[in-house]
């Protein structure tokens, strides 16, 4: 114990500063760090805030005095020796363990000493903070962190003042450019053709980019290289020497489009040289109507004669003519044949070029809901009153069914028709004619048959050889309809498509009949009924879709009259032009509408009388409430991947289908794809926020023999 008094006592005295050169000693040995906190807050004058967590001892010791400034250092470096890190804040510093350090909010390295934990945020100009902070992560001490923004490109470094000076230092160095501009102007070759062959040439490896950035200028037919200056040197040089190549090359070329039309090309050439312009084929215009009449899709109007070729040097729509020009195609490939000059030949390349570009596809989706609601009600009396000696009185209403004056010419038929006799034997024989003609009797069959709802009725015999029939009729019907339709199709890029789903019903146009039938004819037409889709697809620069649509859902309601052979067509059609952004949904049209009829048929006077009225009328009510509406989603598919995306998403949708109505088996579908296409059956599409999950887990799972038939004839 008076061992450890005179050590403490030593320390304390070595600590202890002089008053006339303001000097300090520190001799320190396994002694607690917050007694050395506390020495630290007397010598500075500062104010340490120690973390619970700070509880180890330290060892330092100096064999001169120190400053004040010298002693601060000091201090900070034991504390980095020890694990430990002084963070500023208001009024002082908080000592912590340097884990977790670089979360804490610290100051700037302006002023600070370097064992001290600062902040700092440097703003690149000419590399990119993604690349550069795979250099620089290795100056970072363990405890610091370093993170790149790539929106501002800066890189925020949290660590020791003196490595963040390191930091510093090395960027100052590295962020600079040091790049060279060249443009260089072709004669002979055109600018596309030529940036795509250095571009190719220029590419790195994987994850590398290219040392010179080539980009092609085509009002001025030239190249804009950007790079090293070593590297720009040689590929413009090598630029120079394949253009001065083009000009001795051959005068016929042969240009093999991968996604224009040579047919619907050449016209264009043709135009743009002077030549009689070749008749293209007109491609099937789905949205125009029978006389021209559509929605703005359809054939342009044929060129104008173009002015007759000259061989002295012109230019005409901006195409440089040196001497005759003739461009073909061969009908045998999908090619475009030029005979020009090297001039001529570059411009037109450069067309051909531009224009021969994969277009992008669009996928229209159409929503079609209807919900209906028809009710109906009726309640009728009818009753007639007829004999040989008595008044006719009837009461007969439209609205009604079975029509009593129907029934009672079948009655009257029957009765006048009907002839008893007795023969010897006293055998009573009946025999039955049609006074009134069989029509009558026809007629009663049908309005009995046609009658819907409750009826009942009799037949009372009064005196003087009178009859009374009376029949009630009573029917309410109520019905729902619900009906959803999406169809889809996908065309390229302004490009017409139809979709058809539906039948072909013949609809009767002409019929003549002659007296004996001998030149009797009927002409009839067939009606496509069902749902159909026509669109075309135009997108635009901006992302949007214009849309030119037709959309028409039919159904056939039945004949015009019971009997007739001609047929009532329910028929809902929208055909207009819109605009509407890459996938989103816009409702095109649509109707609401909602009838209500009432209708009391009944005899004067005698409907009106309170409660034995009701005896005397006819009451029907009828409603029928329809709400129609279409919505359009427009979706661009880009590239091969979105197409397969895509692709599978209704590929599982279907497949889904299959599986829940035959959980035991493969569905159909795979085993028709894997075994006659003899391809893999699409992958599952990633569910995307929203999507329900429609995907059985056991869908991709099923051995492909599964479901496969065993072979009869096999061993």
């Amino acid at each position: 114990m008076k061992r450890i008094v005179l050590l403490t006592a030593a320390c304390l005295m070595a600590a202890a500063p002089t008053v006339a050169s303001a000097q300090y000693m520190l001799n320190f040995r396994e002694a607690d760090v917050r007694a050395f906190v506390d020495d630290a807050a007397r010598v500075t004058g500062l104010t340490f805030v120690v973390d619970s967590r700070v509880n180890q001892t330290i060892s330092v010791v100096t064999n001169r005095s120190l400053s004040r400034s010298e002693y601060f250092e000091v201090f900070l470096a034991t504390l980095r020796a020890n694990g430990l890190v002084a963070i500023p804040i208001p009024g002082g510093y908080r000592i912590q363990p340097v884990q977790g350090a670089a979360t804490q909010p610290t100051g700037g390295l302006r002023g600070a000493a370097r064992n001290q934990f600062v902040t700092e945020i440097f703003r690149l100009q000419s590399i990119e903070a993604a690349g550069a902070i795979e250099s620089l992560r290795p100056l970072v001490s363990s405890d610091g962190s370093i993170t790149a923004n790539r929106n501002a490109n800066s890189i925020i470094v949290a660590d020791y003042a003196d490595n963040v000076a390191r930091i510093r230092g090395l960027l100052g160095r590295i962020d600079t450019d040091t790049s060279a501009t060249d443009i260089v102007y072709l004669q002979n070759a055109g600018a596309r053709e030529v940036a795509e062959a250095l571009a190719g040439l220029g590419e790195g490896g994987e994850g590398l980019a290219p040392p010179v950035q080539v980009s092609a200028i085509d009002s001025a037919n030239g190249l804009a290289l950007r790079g090293p200056a070593e590297s720009v040197a040689r590929f413009a040089a090598l630029a120079r020497e394949l253009d001065a190549q083009a000009a001795g090359g051959s005068d016929i070329r042969i240009y093999w489009l991968e996604h224009a039309d040579a047919e619907q090309l050449l016209p264009v050439l043709q135009q743009l040289l002077g030549q009689p312009v070749s008749a293209a084929a007109s491609e099937p215009g789905f949205l125009r109507g029978q006389a021209g009449e559509g929605t703005g899709a359809g054939p342009a109007q044929p060129p104008a004669p173009p002015p007759p070729v000259t061989t002295a040097a012109t230019r005409d729509n901006g195409i440089a003519r040196y001497g005759p020009a003739v461009v073909t195609r061969y009908s045998g490939t999908n090619a475009i044949i030029i005979a020009a000059n090297p001039t001529v030949q570059r411009q037109i390349g450069e067309i051909v070029r531009q224009l021969d570009t994969r277009r992008e596809q669009v996928l229209v989706e159409a929503i079609i809901v209807e919900i209906g609601d028809n009710a109906a009600r009726q309640l009728g009396v009818q009753f007639l009153l007829a004999g040989e000696n008595s008044p006719f009185l009837a009461a007969n209403y439209s609205n009604a069914q079975p029509n009593i004056l129907a029934i009672g010419g079948a009655v009257a038929n029957y009765e006048l028709g009907r002839e008893t006799s007795v023969n010897a034997d006293g055998v009573v024989t009946s025999t039955f004619d049609n006074p009134l003609g069989e029509a009558v009797n026809e007629a009663a069959a049908a309005s009995v048959l046609s009658a819907t709802g409750g009826f009942a009725g009799g037949v009372v015999d009064l005196a003087g050889n009178a009859l009374f029939g009376a029949i009630v009729n009573a029917v309410e019907s109520d019905t729902d309809s619900n009906i959803l339709s999406t169809p889809s199709i996908l065309t390229l890029d302004n490009q017409e498509a139809r979709l058809l789903v539906g039948q072909e019903v013949p609809v009767t146009t002409g019929e003549a009949l002659s007296t004996n039938f001998d030149n009797a004819f009927r002409t009839v037409e067939r009606q496509n009924v069902g749902i159909q889709l026509d669109v075309k697809p135009q997108v635009n620069s901006s992302g949007s879709i214009k849309l030119f649509i037709r959309q028409e859902v039919s159904s056939v309601a039945g004949p015009v009259s019971q009997g007739s052979a001609d047929l009532v067509i329910n028929k809902r059609e929208f055909k207009t032009v819109l605009t509407v952004d890459d996938g989103e949904i816009l409702a095109i049209g649509g109707l609401l509408d909602e009838n209500e009829r009432n209708t009391i048929e009944k005899i004067p006077l005698l409907g009106d009388i309170p409660l034995l009225g009701e005896l005397f009328k006819s009451r029907s009510r009828a409603r029928a409430k329809t709400n129609l509406m279409v919505f359009i989603r427009p979706t661009i598919i880009r590239d091969a991947g979105e197409a397969r995306r895509m692709t599978a998403r209704r590929y599982d949708y279907m497949r889904s289908a299959q599986w829940y109505a035959d959980p035991g088996r493969e569905p159909a579908l795979d085993t028709l794809v894997r075994d006659y296409l003899g391809a893999a059956p699409p992958q599952p599409a990633p569910l995307g926020p929203g999507d329900r999950f429609y995907r059985p887990p056991a869908v991709v799972d099923v051995p492909p023999s599964a479901s496969a038939e065993p072979d009869q004839d096999a061993p």
